[in-house]
């Protein structure tokens, strides 16, 4: 990711606390370093962290919805680490970094049903702050949180004092305890949704399970933290043609849109470069998209006039982007 240290896209800011909050997972809060307010945000929503130079990781924020004065984040140490865990685990409190502003492709839909909220592990950070905005707007909802054990969920003792711990279920795999998808299915309402963050077999596990009982795919709502394990396909070569000035780039089957505008000084923001964060999301102005990512809806894939650049390819042999 190339970055710019004039660009508004990229905060300095300070760690003001970095908390043990289980095995293997710290918490750590920023603060602007200029000591103004931040960028609202919404439950669900992420931002990139410059871990260290050229090293920028997606985490999501698990503070309450609307907090001006910082944002809180939980990350787990995951061995083997390609470097994002390890170096956020070893940032003090005091230190300087740089974020992005927040995004969001995890939003709460507005419904008169339940939110059904379901966490397997580190999972939890993007759903603590959605039943803190849940509760906070008298919605009704459920959480469902999934850990390996007592000692490897995070922010447990913060759910068990809030308000609404009555609405928090715990399900630990050393205990055996498992969450029953099936009671789930039954008493699951037309206007209700399902929302579940976590490791990718158990979000397979989750969303194969709950479309298999009933629910239908406009109200199950997921956030993958790393791409799920998909048939890897080739890629047939095509051109893009950028809109503002007519000139045409080859993509040849070994490179991305991403890499070969690139290497001809068109540069797209881009974090994950794995189709799951939805930094680099463009507009396409003419042409059909194979799209690749998990990032947007089957709505959006179908309206055909945006993709994800590091990973989609076309499905034709010409496609124009809005650059």
């Amino acid at each position: 990711m190339k970055l710019d240290a004039g660009s508004n896209l990229w905060m300095t800011m300070t760690v003001s606390a970095k908390v043990l909050e289980a095995d293997g997972i710290y918490s750590f809060r920023f603060r602007a370093a200029s000591g103004e307010a931040l960028p609202r945000f919404t439950a669900g929503a992420h931002i990139d962290v410059e871990v260290a130079p050229n090293l920028v990781r997606q985490y999501s924020l698990c503070n309450v919805a609307g907090q001006k004065s910082e944002y809180e984040i939980a990350v787990l140490l995951t061995e083997p680490s390609r470097g994002g865990s390890r170096g956020m685990h070893a940032i003090e409190v005091g230190q300087s970094i740089r974020i992005s502003a927040p995004r969001n492709n995890f939003n709460l839909v507005p419904t008169t049903g339940r939110s059904i909220l379901v966490a397997g592990g580190v999972g939890i950070t993007p759903i603590l702050s959605m039943a803190e905005e849940l509760h906070a707007q008298s919605k009704a909802f459920e959480l469902h949180f999934s850990a390996r054990s007592p000692t490897r969920a995070a922010f447990r003792q913060r759910l068990a004092e809030r308000s609404f711990a009555k609405d928090v279920r715990f399900y630990f795999d050393n205990e055996g305890q498992k969450l029953d998808l099936a009671d789930l299915a039954r008493s699951r309402q037309p206007d209700d949704h399902l929302y579940v963050c976590g490791p990718t077999g158990f979000m397979d596990f989750v969303l194969g399970e709950s479309e298999r009982l009933g629910w239908q795919k406009e109200q199950l709502h997921k956030e993958y933290f790393s791409p799920p394990s998909v048939e890897e396909k080739s890629g047939a070569s095509f051109d893009v043609r950028i809109a503002s000035t007519g000139d045409v780039f080859h993509i040849p089957e070994d490179k991305s849109v991403v890499q070969v505008l690139a290497e001809n000084g068109i540069e797209i923001p881009t974090s994950c470069e794995q189709g799951i964060c939805g930094t680099c999301i463009t507009r396409v102005l003419s042409g059909s998209i194979d799209h690749r990512d998990f990032i947007l809806s089957d709505e959006e894939k179908r309206r055909n006039d945006q993709f994800t650049p590091c990973c989609s390819r076309a499905a034709c042999q010409m496609i124009e982007l809005d650059l």
